[in-house]
């Protein structure tokens, strides 16, 4: 099989196009004909920070086709369309190759919805879906109805996971409020199905959401802790949560403590390849509720615009991520 692969940590130039034999499922894994490989920025900073054993091949998320599966796992899912989530966390067998090998866990039925909204889901999805259901006020799983009467404010609605804390949201009808940075971008966050979106460069933050939310929101996707926390302070209603899932614009957040004392609010720090096991499994599950019932969307009707590559030229989806290319960077595995 084809498959991109690094030895050694670096910028771009460090993969490369290899060829490989096509493992071999162990008992719990499914073997999968890759079709479409998802790009995240956690490919690339991995790629950078922390050296294989060996070899890696990259991609956490993608879809594809169950060819083959190993020893207790039920032989009636070869041939299922699947979404795979985490392929590549402490195991070698990313996505951006022809074929890969999963735990049948991280295999989720697809339907039929595309292979491309299937390697978008993964870790956008799962990460918006944990900053949804980790405050006071918020349910533990997502479905229709289940945000009703609740106020999400998305700092940042037209990254990738701020595109999936709308839909998501939106899906369990949430009102939600999305911050953007220009004209176009306020266009995406719209065409996620955000309620309200505010410009933060022309607009008041603060004042604009206490017009909609006069006793403030109940959670806050924050992308940009150090820049926003003066913002989400301000903002956060009683009991509410503000919920990073970045370090975009610095490392380090300050926060007033007596202000927050008050209210009992909270301040969760999100990383969803180690968030807890049932939290993981029930976004796993509503992620793909979500999917199955039309509840997510992907292109730029959606607010997501795609940009495809080649598997050979993963180098280049790498640096558009890099670059913070606005939309989804997805690489097809069959062309190579």
């Amino acid at each position: 099989m084809k498959a991109i692969v690094y030895e050694r940590t670096g910028d771009p130039s460090v993969l490369e196009l290899v060829d490989r034999p096509v493992p071999e499922p162990g008992a719990g894994e499914v073997l999968v004909r890759m079709a479409v490989s998802g790009v995240n920025p956690t490919d690339w900073k991995s790629r950078r920070s922390f050296a294989p054993n060996g070899w890696q091949i990259p991609g956490q998320d993608g879809a594809g086709v169950v060819e083959a599966v190993g020893e207790g796992v039920d032989p009636d899912r070869i041939g299922e369309r699947v979404w795979i989530w985490e392929a590549a966390w402490q195991r070698p067998w990313g996505t951006s190759a022809e074929y890969t090998l999963v735990p049948v866990r991280q295999a989720v039925r697809l339907g039929d919805a595309s292979f491309e909204m299937g390697a978008s889901l993964g870790i956008p999805f799962l990460t918006a879906h944990r900053c949804l259901t980790a405050g006071e006020f918020m349910p533990d799983a997502l479905r229709a109805g289940a945000l009703a009467d609740h106020t999400v404010l998305v700092q940042g609605g037209a990254g990738a996971v701020g595109n999936a804390a709308i839909q998501l949201a939106r899906w369990a009808d949430a009102t939600v409020i999305a911050t953007v940075s220009s004209a176009e971008k306020a266009q995406l966050a719209a065409a996620a199905g955000a309620s309200y979106v505010i410009n933060y460069r022309e607009q008041d933050v603060v004042e604009e959401v206490h017009k909609i939310a006069p006793d403030g929101v109940h959670t806050i996707v924050e992308v940009s802790p150090a820049r926003n926390a003066t913002i989400d302070v301000q903002v956060l209603r009683h009991g509410g949560a503000v919920c990073m899932y970045a370090d975009d614009g610095g490392g380090e957040v300050s926060i007033p403590i007596r202000p927050m004392m008050a209210p009992n609010a909270r301040w969760q720090f999100v990383l969803v390849y180690t968030e807890p096991k049932a939290a993981k499994a029930a976004g796993v599950r509503d992620v793909a509720a979500a999917a199955n019932q039309g509840g997510i969307r992907v292109g730029a009707d959606a607010g997501l615009p795609l940009h495809r590559y080649a598997l050979a030229e993963t180098a280049a989806a790498h640096q558009a991520v890099e670059d913070a290319t606005v939309g989804k960077v997805l690489i097809s595995t069959s062309d190579a």
